[in-house]
């Protein structure tokens, strides 16, 4: 037993050492740029769904579905059309809880659902990487509700993690598939939202864009409908490449791109996790 908790105090001390590690805006910058994909949705695409950087998290994606129809909103700090009036407090408010300075709700499709798990240190960070993106003007497209969803939080991703859960392997790995917001888009969207105690990581979400039309795919344990018989390096590549495991590409949206910049440790935690996603057919 003497063993065992000088182990997890080890494992602990290591995890918040690296996290300590990095700056405030370091480590915001890490987190917004790659698990997070903010860009994915939130920066204009071009050709091929490209991002447009010059206008970084200027507004993107527009989603047209049976609850609502938005447009990923300007995110950088111009004080007309993004958030650079907002307060600290209020920008925490928007990820955590999905609320507007006015109390607007922002769509479901906003994860803000999945960011109540994220830690202090790191929701500190988030906004202090936030404060430096440069401000472009760009009004978004007012949005448009059609029924009223209530809140979906995902199971055990209800308040924020502690660096003690993030010394466990497997507990890491579901904090970043949930900032990661991996099973907002392979969940499908019904009337009433996505029900994950039923169809958590079955996939069949679609994406329509500049790539034509995406589905996502079923990431359960399932070895015949979803990855449970894929090997760790493919299911790797799958996430960082955008390769399949019979060595064709995928489409966008998922952004590959960018979790090809995540560290090796996050990635082992990322699948570990996955391993532990009960199948679905």
């Amino acid at each position: 037993m003497v063993i065992r908790g000088l182990l997890a105090a080890a494992a602990l001390a290591a995890v918040t050492s690296t996290l300590h590690a990095q700056a405030p805006v370091e480590r915001g910058k890490y987190l917004v740029n790659t698990i997070m994909t903010c860009q994915n949705c939130h920066t204009p695409k071009g050709e091929r769904g490209a991002p447009i950087f010059e206008r970084d998290l200027s507004n993107g994606l527009t989603w047209d579905e049976p609850p609502f129809k938005v447009t990923a909103s300007n995110i950088t700090q111009d004080k007309d059309t993004g958030i650079g009036g907002w307060t600290d407090a209020q920008i925490k408010t928007a990820l955590r809880k999905g609320q507007r300075p006015n109390g607007v709700h922002l769509a479901a499709i906003m994860p803000s659902d999945f960011y109540e798990i994220i830690t202090e240190n790191d929701l500190n960070a988030i906004v202090a990487y936030l404060r430096t993106v440069k401000p472009v003007k760009q009004t978004t497209p007012d949005p448009v509700y059609r029924v009223a969803l209530p809140r979906n939080v995902p199971p055990g991703a209800d308040k924020p993690f502690t660096e003690a859960d993030m010394a466990d392997k497997v507990k890491k790995g579901f904090y970043l598939a949930t900032i990661g917001h991996c099973f907002e888009c392979h969940t499908p969207m019904g009337p009433k939202g996505r029900d994950f105690v039923n169809d958590y990581g079955k996939g069949g979400f679609e994406f329509p864009g500049p790539w034509g039309k995406s589905v996502s795919r079923n990431i359960t344990s399932s070895k015949t409908a979803g990855i449970g018989d894929w090997s760790d390096d493919e299911i790797k590549r799958a996430i960082t490449k955008g390769v399949r495991r019979d060595g064709s590409p995928l489409k966008p949206p998922m952004g590959y791109a960018f979790y090809a910049n995540m560290t090796e440790t996050d990635l082992d935690a990322l699948v570990a996790y996955l391993r532990t996603v009960p199948a679905k057919e």
